[in-house]
């Protein structure tokens, strides 16, 4: 299997490296990612405190916390056994060190896991120890995802298929779907950039706050706040109007709680509820994002005029 790595701009075509170790197939993400967390023989294990649910129900309070752009400071971790760190967070496509993180993880004696399923084939691969993909993220059916293994020593086998460290008959049509997805050029993330670049632009000139705009994010995502509009709000708006959005991870787009990535990141409460999520796909057009400022607006200019 070949996985591609991408520059640290939007390429035009995406290199594709061999990964030097082993591919575990698992049926998700989450699935990897539990595979990843039995990683290793240590019991100090920590997240960080902005990662995904599937990671943080594993984690529980044993997390490691963020700056005000969401992102772990290599020089502060706690000695560690495995850190599991997203390389984009899902809600407002930061970017970790992860480079640093690595060898701050490393220098304790430690093994990284890294959630990849918002970064693969659109930021380069992390020298992670472990590695967790999606399929659905990179274009392949939902149902499917791998586990990059630097060395399968680090895991215990489980019996059955995968080398024996995963039950189960592989899924070969959507291990063939993800591999096909993987190939293909990722020209289309330079537009994705001018796209969210312009958006952002028109979204403050409304009044709206760009989160962690000072960061280093994906150009797939970006977060945004209107100061005194919940974004339910928003999301109702938009919903009326056939747009999708989304109030923090569409994973828990049904949650009535604030999002803890928003928590995490210094956010009271209400601040936290007011803040959603734009996403830019492959075939998003800027025609599209000009109806979600329509709706922007004539909620600000609403909200403003009361």
């Amino acid at each position: 299997m070949r996985f591609p790595d991408a520059p640290s701009q939007p390429p035009g075509k995406c290199a594709l490296p061999e990964w030097n170790g082993a591919v575990i197939f698992t049926g998700s993400a989450t699935e990897a990612l539990a595979l990843g967390w039995s990683a290793g023989k240590g019991a100090a294990r920590f997240a960080s405190a902005v990662e995904h649910t599937a990671v943080l129900r594993h984690a529980g309070d044993a997390v490691v916390p963020v700056n005000a752009l969401g992102q772990v400071d290599p020089d502060a971790l706690p000695p560690v056994d495995l850190l599991a760190v997203q390389q984009v967070n899902n809600e407002t496509g930061v970017i970790q060190p992860l480079h640093q993180i690595a060898q701050a993880v490393r220098a304790r004696g430690g093994i990284l896991l890294a959630d990849c399923a918002q970064g693969a084939t659109k930021w380069p691969l992390p020298d992670a120890d472990l590695i967790a993909i999606a399929g659905h993220k990179v274009g392949a059916p939902p149902g499917i995802g791998a586990l990059l293994v630097r060395d399968v020593a680090l895991l215990t086998p489980a019996g059955g298929q995968e080398r024996g460290y995963r039950p189960g008959t592989e899924n070969l049509p959507y291990i063939l779907g993800l591999a096909t997805a993987l190939e293909a050029g990722r020209g289309w993330l330079a537009g994705a950039l001018a796209l969210r670049t312009w958006l952002e632009q028109e979204l403050r000139a409304v009044g709206l706050e760009v989160i962690a705009a000072q960061a280093q994010r994906v150009p797939t995502l970006g977060a945004y706040r209107l100061p005194g509009t919940t974004a339910t709000t928003l999301l109702i708006r938009c919903d009326m109007a056939g747009i999708a959005i989304s109030a923090g991870s569409a994973c828990a787009s049904g949650s009535i709680s604030p999002s803890h990535v928003m928590r995490a990141m210094g956010m009271d409460e209400a601040t936290a509820r007011e803040v959603f999520r734009v996403s830019i796909g492959r075939d998003t057009t800027r025609g599209e994002l000009e109806a979600l400022l329509d709706v922007v607006r004539s909620v600000a200019t609403g909200s403003r005029g009361r």
